[in-house]
């Protein structure tokens, strides 16, 4: 059975399982999960290709577990190879479709440890939206009463204790103790933020290859987490080179080709934009540091070359660029980051 494919498109409830063997559909139904765990376990060793999405890791685990080879696709091209009306049968056939077509880049899955991570990482920057959300509204509503309050954590805190306390400002008790449920959602959030932030800490010192990543310019502990998460040993393969991995996480211009010319425009925005975000924000730092003192490294050299030519926004993204290159080719090597002096 190892050409036979199995298409799975997966919900919470039910999920539709199509078998392709033989260059025809042998079966095209409908399971629960329990059901199709069981499935998994009994059928014999095959491709199995799920659509992305929030089970998918879990299943495909599953499904590696049982001696299958699990496979993720983008839902995104399963449903340009969609050719009739959304069906739960219609969407499982189309990955199979989809999966058949030549030169697919399938999406990678996360391993149990990886998903622990990232759901740490989500935590984190779900907080510091509430956070920002939350302190701007308060702010907001304090200047309503031409009350002005500074940005910083003290400055706020103490603006809004001064309100509690004055007892002559007209303030009724209700909008008072809104105030005080507001200041300590705030804290609370907070002392969430710094709480993610030691679990991180954790786990890249307990792993080996974020320390590693942390040697290269401009990679912090946030940065190198998610390089760690994004190009896991199961993505290796999916990529050919460090230049594909740039282009994946958005750091490369768009291409717009015909008829022979090439048009190159500004870097893809519709890619992994916090981890692009996060990646050019800790290059920036490097290229304001460098542009103060002398090269020290071929590295620095290249950069201030480049500064010169382009501006430091540009620079920044070069190498952003050329990082998370270094990044691929540090963890499929297995080596470690050399500096190479001027």
């Amino acid at each position: 059975m190892k050409n036979t494919i199995i298409g799975v498109d997966l919900a919470l409830k039910a999920i539709q399982v199509c078998v392709y063997a033989n260059n025809k559909v042998q079966s095209n139904t409908e399971m629960t999960p329990k059901q199709f765990s069981a499935y998994l376990s009994t059928f014999l060793p095959s491709t199995v290709i799920f659509e992305a999405c929030g089970e998918s890791n879990y299943w495909s685990q599953l499904a590696n577990t049982y001696g299958h080879k699990a496979l993720l696709i983008s839902p995104r091209l399963v449903k340009v190879v969609r050719q009739n009306q959304k069906t739960d049968k219609n969407d499982a056939l189309a990955i199979i479709q989809a999966s058949l077509l030549p030169d697919i880049n399938f999406v990678s899955s996360k391993t149990n440890h990886q998903q622990q991570v990232q759901s740490m990482l989500k935590r984190r920057e779900q907080c510091i939206k509430q956070r920002t959300t939350l302190k701007n509204q308060l702010m907001g509503l304090l200047r309503e009463f031409n009350i002005l309050s500074g940005r910083s954590l003290s400055s706020l805190i103490s603006t809004i204790e001064s309100l509690l306390e004055d007892g002559d400002n007209g303030f009724s008790m209700p909008f008072r103790k809104m105030l005080r449920t507001s200041l300590d959602l705030y804290l609370t959030l907070c002392d969430a933020i710094d709480c993610y932030d030691d679990m991180l800490n954790a786990w890249v010192d307990s792993t080996p290859e974020c320390k590693k990543l942390l040697k290269i310019e401009g990679i912090g502990k946030l940065n190198a987490i998610h390089l760690y998460v994004g190009l896991s040993t199961d993505e290796l393969g999916q990529f050919k080179a460090g230049k594909d991995a740039a282009a994946c996480i958005g750091l490369t211009p768009l291409q717009h080709s015909s008829g022979g010319k090439v048009k190159l425009g500004s870097i893809g925005k519709r890619k992994n934009t916090s981890l692009r975000s996060l990646l050019i924000t800790g290059a920036m730092s490097v290229v304001q540091q460098v542009v103060k003192r002398e090269q020290k490294t071929k590295k620095e050299a290249w950069l201030k070359a480049l500064i010169e030519r382009r501006g430091k926004k540009c620079a920044a993204v070069a190498l952003a660029n050329k990082n998370v290159r270094t990044a691929f080719a540090l963890l499929k090597t297995q080596s470690e980051y050399q500096v190479v002096l001027v």
